[in-house]
């Protein structure tokens, strides 16, 4: 592989490292075990795209060491394809198995059309990398042709014309929004966040269209209506303004105001009669009445606001420490920057325990509401543009290296995406029992306990180093140790919880991300929470 990679200096390009090939590794393993688990046509295919993502990752990282890849990625860290081309295959096998289980021949096929949607952007995403690879690599194109042979058979004799259509307008959708995005948001992503995040991007605004020219009354849950409405409402409202500040400075008083107004035509003109389409009732008095239904949620509610109110109160404290810090580049340190993380598994395990509806309305909710403040953050939108800009660059990391901030986003959507992902009606009839009961504490495993208890204490307290990487090996044993107490604390207080002994592979799912985290250099509070949803749900 590298051999066929050089350029024609020999050694200008350093061979894979330990830590791509470990992180490699892991997602093998993971692969490796769904395929296992599952064991059909399609996990043969997840295997195969893995094999040929492991190859094309190498060509990714060359194109950003000589820096010809298309656009500007993320610099500090490595391409990332490999762990990011296996998530949505892997999630719609499991989705898949689990709503096969549960008697749900709708959602049966939608896991289908999930994994075979991951697989097309994938193999996209690695067809452009190949096409401008200089020395053209022939034997990873041979490798890459194989495998993406193998799959569009296999996909083509397994979906249903419609199915066929629904993917490739998905893949339309992610090749635009690759070239519109990554074009106005440089260095926000490497080519694994880019494929992950744009591809689930343009999964929901496909479905979101799909669902809007085929609505019937009493169609779909409105929880998932209202998650694509507000999801794809942001995105397409960004995208908007991002055009039109291109020709209007964006930090003066008209502009704000403009920005204010044009954001409420756009929610009360577009996106709230899209939603009263959908649902079939006034939006607004569907909310109200959803979110006060019950003294349980009013109650939730007041408890999630105080602490919210905590959150703020981080900030502007960190904030006056740093105004009389005599140092100008005072940064919060990572003890300070996890209080993040004990204050989201404080809202979130009340929420998953007493009422998952509630928490997934308000987490949506909240994600607009980030990516909100986000835009007024960007664009300098008075008054409170330049007042986030300050309060926001505290705790800045070297992930935060494009315009955009976007780890708090990452972190909400890592807490929440083992709520949304999962649908429903395939959690009924003991469908989620044993391993699988644990999936909607996936996000606060993985990310509000594992990552968290990592940072601390292998930043404090560790001494060995895993090769290749500045993780340490306390922190991941540590990290391991605080999961496995946390399960056993949710089975004290979350009665609905029955493993059924299926602890063997509890610990492994937990070993497993807890190694890929000591060793990706992605958005572990993105990918995390992911593969430990996909193991759990195996």
């Amino acid at each position: 592989m590298t051999r066929e990679c050089a350029p024609p200096t020999p050694g200008s390009v350093a061979p894979l490292s330990g830590s791509v090939l470990a992180e490699a590794a892991v997602v093998f393993v993971v692969v490796l075990s769904i395929h296992a688990a599952v064991w059909d046509r399609y996990s043969w295919c997840a295997v195969a795209l893995a094999v040929q993502a492991f190859y094309v990752q190498y060509k990714w990282d060359r194109l950003l060491q000589q820096g010809s890849a298309v656009f500007q990625f993320r610099m500090s860290a490595n391409s990332g394809l490999l762990p990011a081309s296996v998530v949505m295959p892997l999630l719609g096998l499991v989705m898949k198995e689990r709503c096969q289980a549960a008697g749900n021949p709708y959602f049966e096929r939608f896991g289908i059309v999930v994994a075979a949607t991951g697989m097309a952007v994938a193999l996209f995403s690695s067809v452009l990398a190949l096409g401008i690879t200089r020395p053209v690599p022939t034997n990873t194109c041979v490798i890459s042709g194989l495998a993406g042979g193998v799959i569009i058979y296999i996909m083509k004799h397994s979906l249903s014309v419609g199915e066929v259509i629904e993917v490739l307008e998905a893949l339309l959708i992610f090749v635009y929004l690759n070239m519109i995005l990554l074009y106005l948001l440089p260095r926000c992503f490497t080519p694994g966040e880019a494929l992950l995040v744009l591809g689930g991007i343009s999964f929901m605004l496909n479905q979101l269209i799909k669902r809007s020219l085929t609505v019937v009354e009493s169609q779909g849950d409105p929880l998932d209506f209202f998650l694509l409405v507000v999801v794809v409402g942001m995105v397409l409202m960004g995208i908007f303004f991002s055009t039109l500040f291109v020709f209007m400075d964006s930090g003066t008083w008209a502009s704000s105001i403009f920005f204010h107004l044009m954001t409420c035509v756009l929610g009360l003109g577009v996106v709230l009669p899209w939603l009263h389409r959908l649902i079939r009732r006034n939006p607004l008095l569907w909310l109200f009445q959803f979110l006060f239904q019950t003294e349980t949620r009013v109650y939730l509610l007041a408890y999630w606001c105080l602490l919210a109110t905590m959150a703020c109160l981080v900030v502007l404290y960190q904030n006056a420490k740093r105004s009389s810090s005599e140092s100008k580049k005072h940064q919060a340190p990572t003890i300070t920057r996890k209080y993040f993380h004990f204050i989201v598994v404080a809202t979130y395990i009340p929420g998953i325990i007493l009422d998952r509806p509630l928490l997934y309305v308000a987490a949506t909710v909240c994600l607009a509401v980030f990516i909100f403040l986000e835009y007024v953050r960007y664009f300098r939108i008075k008054p409170l543009g330049h007042t986030l800009r300050s309060l926001l660059s505290l705790f800045l990391d070297e992930r935060d290296s494009g315009p955009l901030i976007l780890t708090h986003i990452y972190l909400l959507l890592g807490m929440s995406l083992p709520i949304w992902l999962v649908p429903r009606p395939c959690t009924q009839k003991g469908s989620l029992g044993g391993a699988r009961a644990l999936v909607p504490y996936a996000g606060v495993l993985a990310v509000g306990v594992g990552d968290t208890v990592a940072s601390i204490f292998g930043s404090t307290m560790g001494e060995i180093r895993w090769p290749g990487t500045k993780k340490t090996f306390e922190g991941t044993m540590t990290s391991i140790f605080a999961q496995i107490i946390s399960v056993a604390l949710i089975l004290i207080f979350d009665s609905g919880v029955d493993l059924n002994y299926s602890y063997a592979w509890i610990l492994g799912s937990i070993s497993t991300v807890s190694l890929l985290e000591a060793y990706t250099t992605q958005i572990d509070n993105l990918l995390l929470p992911l593969y430990l949803l996909i193991l759990l749900m195996a």
